[in-house]
């Protein structure tokens, strides 16, 4: 099931019978995800599981390709305060160890494996990308501010949260460890 309360801060937040349908929507999702149906949902199985008109599910989103990622975003991504520990190797190391945490749940990797599968070509962007390059741009911002020395936005990105998500996706053991080394290389850059 959809953890709604994770919907990440680039996600839309309609109000009224729109809030209504997405909330329905994404718990439909999440229901056929969970049960096996990753690969072969459709829009009228999301809508009839959803109760809504499959019309809705055309019109707001095109296709369960689009929908899938947009439901993987809200899940993969947290909108909750950044760390801010004093010193930018403290902030990345809590939050890499949160990010590794939370997609390796079992729930968690169903969404971000059934979003890569969604996939069929090479994308300019992936909303879930921007979001952890939005949260690293903000972690070198207050670091640069304190004066400290900080790896550059692309580095983090490349060298921990790359790392952390393809562990998730083919299953590779990540965790605590592995993350604080991740942390560990990527202060070494600095520059």
């Amino acid at each position: 099931m959809v953890d709604m309360t994770t919907a990440s801060s680039t996600a839309r937040r309609p109000g009224g019978r729109s809030a209504r349908v997405q909330e329905a929507v994404y718990r439909a999702v999440g229901a056929l995800v969970s049960t096996g149906f990753r690969d072969t949902m459709t829009v009228p199985q999301i809508a009839e599981t959803a109760g809504v008109n499959p019309t809705s599910i055309y019109r707001r989103w095109g296709s369960v390709e689009v929908l899938l990622e947009e439901v993987a975003v809200a899940v993969l991504t947290r909108d909750e305060p950044l760390p801010d520990t004093g010193s930018i190797a403290g902030d990345l190391e809590i939050w890499a160890q949160a990010i590794a945490e939370d997609i390796g749940r079992p729930e968690r990797m169903v969404y971000l494996r059934a979003m890569v599968a969604a996939r069929e070509d090479i994308v300019e962007a992936c909303p879930c990308w921007e979001v952890r390059r939005e949260q690293a741009g903000e972690f070198v911002r207050r670091a640069g501010a304190r004066g400290e020395t900080t790896p550059e936005v692309r580095q983090i990105l490349d060298h921990i949260v790359a790392p952390l998500y393809h562990h998730a996706v083919f299953g590779l053991p990540g965790g605590a460890d592995y993350s604080r080394r991740l942390v560990a290389d990527v202060m070494s850059m600095a520059s």
